[in-house]
Order: structure tokens, then C-alpha cells, then sequence
């Protein structure tokens, strides 16, 4: 399917910025993001952290948690496997991705929201998880926390434009509030890498300083929201072709 398709236009159609042909061409590394939901009142809140202000990407502005999957995401124990459609579609259109890449990516973006925010997603009814790797999965199986990737939805992907210092296929996952299953206090503040957290309305999230990519996946997932986050529904991927934004459903 094509952007016809689409009732909006978000990024697609757009320029994107000139990468830097200096840059030697990279390959984009897997990555993920992680909307939460608090579905509980009139209208659905997402939970979004600010930046600090001394990073050199994105500083001081509204972001998902998130970040580039790292080596022990394909050895964390979990329970429940990432629903068939959403392990296809962050498949599709990917360069050597893999069932197992895919699966570290639905991991990334746990991982990722404990080290970033304290929240601890998942499930205590199953135990602490056994032989989680050193690092931050042995901090959050510490906790007795079993990571459940079958809540999980795929809202996009978006692949960073050539000519970049950086490039990600970053996978942009949605889950309810309800999958909260503890907090860690401390992770977010002046010192840390999200200095904010804040829980907004969907109509409003829009209107904080974010990226151009975050406010279209907030588009996204409004309409995903309105369809009824079906696993059936198509997946939108955002990439580059000749220097203006695709939007492509897999």
C-alpha cells in the first residue's frame, strides 16, 4: 500500500534535511520506542520525557522513551511472544532482519523504559526471570519481573535518511498503563537522561517541542487508536527516497 491509502500526510511527501556526503553510508541499526497508554479517563494520556538540555541528539525536547537495541536483548528470558502480525511487519522491508532481531527490538523498547523511566513493564505472576544478562536486565529481573511482549503493538517504523552521523530502524511500540507492574524512583531528574516526565492528553501532546517524526507517530497512533488497535491493521514504515519522506503500510 501506498500514501493514497492514508487519510493524512504526517512526514510523508515532506523533504527531509540534506545528509552530509562526507558521512560514509551506514546501514541503519534496529532501535525502538515505547508509547504507553493510560486508557483509564474521557480521552487516552501518553506518558513523554524531556531530554536533557547537555545531549547532542534532540537536547531538551519531548521524546518517547527509547534507544538502539543492544546485544543482551536476544538473550533476555520472556513470557509471551510478540503477536505474529506485529513480528512480520517489523520484518518487512528491513535489511537481514530476523525473527530473533525483531524480538530484541520488542525488548529494547522494555529495557529502554526502565533505564530511562523507572517503569517496570511486564508481569510478577510468573517470578523472577532466570539468567537475565548483566546489566539493566538483571536490575529489572532483580525486581521480579517477567518482560511480556503479547501487549505489545506496532504503532511505525521509521529509517533515518542516508548521509547521517546516525542511522536507526526505529520501531515504535504502544502498550496500555495497565502493563506497569512496578517503578523504580530516582531514574528520572536534572542528572538524568530524561529530566521530565509527564502524562498528556493525545490531543495535546502535540503542541510540546518535539521532533517532526514524534508528532507524526502521535498521528498514528490516534488513528490507530480510532480503528481499535487491531493487530490486523496495516503498519506504516517512514524512509527516504531522493531527499523527501515515504510513507509506506506493510
Amino acid at each position: 500500500m501506498t500514501e493514497s491509502d492514508a487519510p493524512f500526510a504526517g512526514l510523508a511527501g515532506k523533504k527531509s534535511a540534506e545528509g552530509d556526503p562526507r558521512n560514509p553510508p551506514l546501514r541503519p541499526v534496529p532501535a525502538s520506542s515505547m508509547i504507553i497508554i493510560d486508557g483509564s479517563g474521557s480521552e487516552p494520556r501518553i506518558l513523554m520525557g524531556r531530554r536533557h538540555e547537555s545531549h547532542v541528539f534532540m537536547p531538551g525536547r519531548y521524546v518517547f522513551p527509547g534507544g538502539r537495541v543492544d546485544p543482551t536483548d536476544r538473550k533476555m528470558n520472556v513470557a509471551g511472544a510478540l503477536h505474529e502480525s506485529v513480528e512480520a511487519r517489523l520484518i518487512a522491508r528491513a535489511s537481514k532482519a530476523t525473527p530473533t532481531r525483531a524480538r530484541a527490538q520488542a525488548l529494547a523498547a522494555i529495557r529502554e523504559t526502565f533505564e530511562e523511566t523507572g517503569l517496570l513493564l511486564g508481569s510478577a505472576d510468573y517470578g523472577a526471570p532466570k539468567s537475565a544478562p548483566d546489566g539493566p536486565w538483571s536490575d529489572y529481573a532483580a525486581h521480579g519481573i517477567y518482560p511480556e511482549l503479547d501487549r505489545l503493538h506496532l504503532i511505525a517504523r521509521a529509517v533515518t535518511p542516508p548521509g547521517r552521523k546516525r542511522r536507526f530502524d526505529t520501531a515504535f511500540f504502544a502498550i496500555g498503563a495497565d502493563a506497569i507492574a512496578g517503578e523504580v524512583t530516582g531514574m528520572v531528574g536534572p542528572d538524568k537522561e530524561l529530566v521530565d516526565l509527564v502524562w498528556l492528553p493525545l490531543s495535546g501532546a502535540a503542541k510540546l517541542d518535539m521532533p517532526q517524526i514524534t508528532r507524526t507517530i502521535l498521528l498514528e497512533l490516534a488513528q490507530r487508536l480510532e480503528a481499535g488497535m487491531g493487530y490486523h491493521l496495516p503498519v506504516p514504515v517512514y524512509y527516504d527516497r531522493r531527499g523527501i519522506w515515504q510513507r509506506e503500510l506493510v
